[in-house]
């Protein structure tokens, strides 16, 4: 298959299988994802005890934030590139090329910086591991632009498979290395392994859509111009990061641990509600790329009230079933109930927000989320100080909550500002 084919296969699978299938086919992705996460972390659990599922989740998260940002958010600018210019011949080499300087530059800054990484992330372990998860950082960022790639070439059903694939292999992996030991060894080389099997699995999926066909050479223009785009997009994910996890650090220094897992429970729990506005971006994304700016504004106006009410009815169940927390915590997370109630209120917006998210993107306008996702860690600062001390849990769900709807009600500010002069 030529590139130029891939922008009609994507219109193609959106007519066959329709907007709600996708949807439901990466909601159901990324559940069988957080499945598989949540039995490898039982499994780190059972072999090393709290210790190794610190590690474990330290590695997953600290290597791919390093690779993306040194590759400046390729994995979020590609996906706008592959859809909205699939007949550019330079494009496809550009991205292979910004993978593998990204991957290389983040593995090298990462050996580089890794005696102060050591002191402060992993003084527990030895300098030497720590210098060894620099191979993390390079295998987890193909990863992350391989699923991308699928994505921007109209291949969400492969996309999809890459989801889960990126949590399901690591688990029999593992299972083939403990007993070579239950240090953090074998937890990093199962990592490693793991991320090569389902980037191999990706190029062969690419392969196949004949993404490496009729090639020119990279782009130097392009490439500064791609950096650009992913640099604006990728300040919205950091912030995200920290809107999400900011409450989480002030209540953990301010009431203590016993309060902080109480408020972990909840804050997890209710983040299931953001499952389908991750799918609408995910989705949409692409699309709006592929169907230029008149058409992904018509959309998304049409779309805003639907998704709205397919979030509020998404949050019913998840409050009622919130009630069942303490039966399976146990009754010290008693206490949890009522901040998953008010968390999730403030996670109504959330399918618009994704919406809007997918968007902003899809009209080459990715700074503007950033400065929605900036105006809400605003609020949650602000909140977190004023609320934890006197109020605690439920003081940090009320301005997480708070900052949840400030977000999504920026984020239809800028869309209803971009969509008037799209009319103008």
């Amino acid at each position: 298959m030529t590139t130029a084919e891939a922008r009609s296969r994507q219109a193609d699978v959106t007519r066959r299988y329709g907007l709600r299938r996708l949807l439901a086919g990466n909601v159901a992705a990324r559940i069988g994802a957080l499945v598989s996460l949540a039995a490898a972390t039982v499994l780190v659990a059972r072999v090393g005890g709290p210790d190794l599922v610190g590690g474990f989740t330290l590695l997953r998260v600290l290597p791919g934030i390093v690779g993306v940002l040194a590759a400046a958010g390729l994995p979020g600018a590609a996906p706008y590139y592959l859809s909205s210019r699939p007949t550019d011949r330079t494009l496809r080499p550009t991205l292979v090329a910004m993978t593998v300087t990204g991957a290389t530059i983040g593995a090298l800054g990462w050996l580089v910086f890794s005696p102060l990484l050591h002191i402060a992330f992993f003084s527990t372990w030895s300098l030497a591991l720590t210098a060894a998860c620099a191979s993390a950082v390079f295998t987890q960022l193909f990863v992350a632009t391989g699923k991308s790639l699928l994505q921007g070439s109209g291949d969400l059903r492969g996309a999809n498979a890459a989801i889960v694939a990126e949590e399901a292999v690591y688990l029999p992996v593992y299972l083939v290395l403990i007993p070579a030991g239950h240090g953090m060894w074998p937890v990093l080389v199962a990592l490693i392994a793991s991320d090569v099997i389902v980037a191999a699995l990706i190029g062969v999926r690419l392969s196949r859509l004949g993404f490496f066909t009729g090639w020119d050479r990279p782009g130097r223009r392009l490439a500064v111009d791609i950096c650009g785009y992913g640099t604006r997009g990728q300040l919205g994910g950091l912030l995200t990061l920290v809107n999400l996890r900011l409450d989480v650090a002030i209540l953990g220094a301010i009431a203590g641990p016993a309060v902080l897992g109480v408020y972990a429970v909840a804050s997890k729990y209710a983040e299931l509600l953001r499952l389908p506005g991750l799918a609408i971006t995910y989705v949409l994304y692409p699309i709006f790329s592929r169907d230029g700016r008149a058409a992904a504004t018509r959309r998304t106006r049409s779309l805003i009230l639907p998704v709205l009410a397919l979030t509020a009815a998404a949050a019913v169940p998840l409050a009622i079933c919130a009630q069942i927390l303490p039966w399976i915590y146990g009754q010290a997370f008693t206490g949890a109930v009522r901040p998953t109630w008010l968390l999730l209120g403030g996670l109504l917006g959330d399918g618009v927000a994704g919406l809007i998210t997918a968007y902003l993107y899809g009209v080459r306008r990715p700074g503007l989320n950033s400065l929605a996702v900036g105006v809400g860690v605003i609020v949650t600062v602000v909140g977190d100080v004023l609320l934890i001390p006197p109020f605690g849990v439920m003081g940090a769900a009320l301005a997480s909550a708070l900052a949840y709807l400030t977000t999504s009600g920026t984020l239809l500010v800028c869309f209803y500002r971009v969509a008037g002069r799209v009319n103008d």
